[in-house]
């Protein structure tokens, strides 16, 4: 978190010879870590220590190893550049220098900030926003560690940094399977189905009517065509609700403590799925459902809530008996794909999107009982 904070002439002095000698530290650093090939803290440490405590002597010592890191940050960022051709000099240049500080170099109260000098320390009486006050009163800690750099009409700029305790390992106590679907998502909670309907198909369906309406006999490199099309927001709708349907799958997972259980989609997935439909329109919206990117939204958000999740083979879900293993057979509803089938051994009756939740949770590892017959579905609306 950033704080700016006016100081008075002398302290803003004290805390520039601080910073002239640390830039003199920091490129000494750079040039050894170059001619010795190595971007290792703890050898460019070793290596000039030595030269620099004679040479700055009443610069705290703690300086020396906080330009070191530094140096080995820039030294390792450069190289990554550097392999990517996108290094324009032959070295790291210090233009800008913010200093490192760590535990021994500045002390954190409310009151006010203390920060290790050449001769004495200077205290600095920030006023903290309303976004630390959010952070600090939820149990946020201050780290060790911080940084701050000087800025024109005696303005520090101070770069105070939260941490939180490791949290306890996640250990789960069921599963959370999800099948993904052209108009929907389907998931198992608790051994109850869900539907959550996401109207995905009027969406591809009515931006597509309006886009043949807005270029039908246009040139698409017309101004006015291009502003036209730029305006219908088709994967912006798309986007907002794939993160609305993954943060409310994860937030569940995570009170629940649960296992997302995902299909593991191969590369291309619509490709696959169209080249038996002759039906345009079908086709249409099944390659504009993006799957593979519904998947990778449920992860990307598992990862920032700690989730874990489980990727299994999806081949067959929708169309083996959970129970007895036996085919199921879907009678013709007049639909693009029945969504109600029968058993062939037990006769009973599954619906196409909870025998699938029932059949990847058995390839988790889920070991509860599967009920019989054709449970009852919750379906709901997401609200955009």
């Amino acid at each position: 978190m950033k704080l700016r904070v006016r100081v008075d002439y002398s302290t803003y002095s004290a805390l520039k010879e601080v910073e002239k000698e640390y830039r003199e530290v920091l490129e000494d650093a750079i040039n050894y870590g170059l001619s010795n090939k190595t971007t290792s803290f703890t050898r460019i440490k070793a290596g000039v220590y030595k030269t620099e405590r004679e040479k700055h002597k009443d610069l705290p010592s703690h300086y020396i190893y906080t330009a070191c890191e530094d140096a080995s940050e820039r030294l390792d960022s450069f190289e990554k550049l550097k392999k990517r051709g996108r290094s324009y000099t032959e070295k790291p240049s210090v233009r800008r220098v913010t200093i490192h500080l760590d535990d021994h170099l500045w002390k954190f109260n409310l009151d006010r900030i203390s920060i290790s000098t050449k001769r004495s320390r200077v205290f600095i009486s920030p006023t903290f926003p309303k976004i630390f006050w959010r952070y600090y009163n939820k149990g946020w800690l201050i780290a060790s560690e911080a940084r701050f750099r000087l800025m024109k009409g005696n303005v520090v700029e101070f770069y105070v940094i939260f941490k939180r305790d490791e949290p306890k390992p996640y250990e789960p106590k069921g599963f959370i399977p999800v099948d993904l679907n052209e108009n929907s998502v389907s998931v198992l909670v608790d051994g109850k189905p869900m539907l959550l309907e996401t109207n995905t198909k009027k969406i591809t369906l009515g931006y597509e009517y309006r886009r043949k309406l807005t270029i039908t006999g246009k040139s698409t490199k017309d101004r006015e065509v291009r502003r036209k099309l730029k305006r219908l927001r088709e994967r912006n709708k798309k986007v907002d609700i794939r993160r609305k349907l993954a943060k409310l799958i994860v937030k569940e997972a995570f009170e629940g403590k649960s296992v997302i259980v995902l299909e593991d989609l191969p590369r291309r997935t619509p490709e696959h799925m169209i080249k038996d439909i002759k039906d345009k329109q079908l086709r249409l919206r099944i390659y504009r459902s993006a799957f593979s990117s519904m998947k990778n939204a449920i992860i990307e958000k598992a990862r920032e809530f700690g989730v874990p999740v489980v990727l299994v083979n999806p081949s067959y879900t929708s169309t083996v008996c959970p129970v007895h293993g036996a085919k199921i057979v879907y009678q013709l509803d007049g639909g693009d794909a029945p969504r109600v089938g029968v058993c062939e051994k037990g006769k009973e009756k599954w619906h196409r999107d909870v025998v699938a939740l029932y059949n990847l949770a058995k390839r988790a590892g889920d070991v509860s009982p599967v009920p019989f017959g054709r449970p009852k579905i919750t379906s709901l609306k997401i609200n955009l």
